[in-house]
C-alpha cells in the first residue's frame, strides 16, 4: 500500500465518522503514520489543519441537514460534536455568516466545503539534498519546553531563539554543549514535540542541547531513543518540501519520534539542519 492510498484511506475514515467520534490515533493508524507526523503531512499537503478540516466538513453537513430537514438545531449540534447550541451557533455563524436558524430561510446562501483527496503532482522543482544518519544510542537533551501554535510555528520559533539569546538562556545552553562531542548532532537543538503525538493546534518546542551531565534546576531532560534519521541541510526549505515531496517518494516511513532542528556553531557548513526520524519501508 503506497503513501497516496494510505492518506486517502485516512480521509475515508474521517468522512465516515463526521457524525460521530473521530479518534486521531485511529486516523494515524489507518495512514500507517504517527499522530505527530500525520497532522503535519495533512496540513502541508492540504493547506489546512486537520482539526479545521474536520470542523469545516461537519459544519457543511450540519448546514445541509438544517436546510433539508426539520430536526432541531440542538440535535444537529450534538450529532456533529458540539456540546451546546451556543458553541454550535458561534462556529456555524463564523463559517456560514448566518445563524443556524436562518439556514432554513428560502434563498439563503451557505458555504460548501468539499471533501479533500490527495494526488501526486509531478513538478520540475529543484533537488532536495539529504543524507541518512544512523545513531545507535539515545540522545539525552537538556533544556526547556515552550508552547507553540502550529499555525504560527514558522514565525514563533525564530522569536523563541531570539528571546533566548537576549535573556541568556542560549548562552547557558552553549556553555553546556560540546564538552564531550559525541556525534554530528552537536548543536543547539529544537525538538518539535516532547512526545511523538502532536495536536493540530499546538505543540511543545523543546529548546536544548545534548548533554550528559546533571542539568540545572530550571531545566528538564528529554530522551530521544536511538534511531535512523534523514538529515536535510536547510530547515526552512526542508519543512516546506518534506511532506509534499520527499516523504511520498523516498522509500522511507516516518518513525514515531519528533523531528529535531539543529542550529550549529560559527563556520559550520551548513549552518542548520533538520533531522527527521525514519524507518525503511
Amino acid at each position: 500500500m503506497d503513501w497516496l492510498e494510505r492518506m486517502n484511506n485516512a480521509l475515508v475514515y474521517i468522512e465516515s465518522n463526521l457524525d460521530g467520534e473521530i479518534d486521531y490515533k485511529k486516523i494515524a493508524q489507518v495512514a500507517y503514520c504517527s499522530e505527530y507526523h500525520f497532522s503535519r503531512v495533512f496540513s502541508s499537503n492540504s493547506g489546512i489543519s486537520l482539526s479545521e478540516y474536520i470542523r469545516s466538513r461537519r459544519l457543511k453537513l450540519a448546514a445541509f441537514e438544517i436546510q433539508k430537514s426539520d430536526i432541531r438545531v440542538i440535535d444537529i449540534a450534538i450529532k456533529y460534536g458540539y456540546g451546546s447550541a451556543d458553541s454550535f451557533s458561534r462556529a456555524f455563524q463564523k463559517t456560514h455568516g448566518i445563524k443556524p436558524s436562518e439556514a432554513r430561510n428560502k434563498g439563503v446562501q451557505l458555504k460548501a466545503f468539499p471533501k479533500i483527496s490527495f494526488q501526486i503532482s509531478i513538478k520540475g522543482d529543484t533537488e532536495l539534498d539529504y543524507r541518512i544518519e544512523n545513531l545507535d544510542y539515545e540522545l539525552r537533551i537538556v533544556g526547556k519546553g515552550k508552547s507553540v501554535k502550529t499555525s504560527r510555528a514558522f514565525k514563533n520559533i525564530p522569536t523563541l531563539w531570539s528571546s533566548a539569546k537576549k535573556d541568556g538562556f542560549m548562552q547557558e545552553l552553549k556553555d553546556m554543549a560540546w564538552e564531550n562531542p559525541k556525534c554530528t548532532l552537536e548543536s543547539l537543538l529544537g525538538v518539535c514535540g516532547r512526545e511523538a503525538a502532536i495536536t493540530d493546534d499546538e505543540f511543545t518546542y523543546f529548546m536544548g542541547v545534548r548533554y550528559d551531565g546533571e542539568p540545572p534546576s530550571d531545566m528538564e531532560i528529554l530522551i530521544i531513543p536511538a534511531s535512523t534519521w534523514a538529515v536535510f541541510p536547510n530547515i526552512v526549505d526542508a519543512w516546506k518540501r518534506l511532506y509534499t515531496e520527499w516523504v511520498p517518494t523516498s522509500g522511507y516511513e516516518l518513525a514515531n519520534l519528533p523531528c529535531i532542528e539543529c542550529y550549529y556553531g560559527p563556520k559550520h557548513k551548513p549552518s542548520h539542519e533538520l533531522w527527521v526520524p525514519v524507518i525503511s519501508k
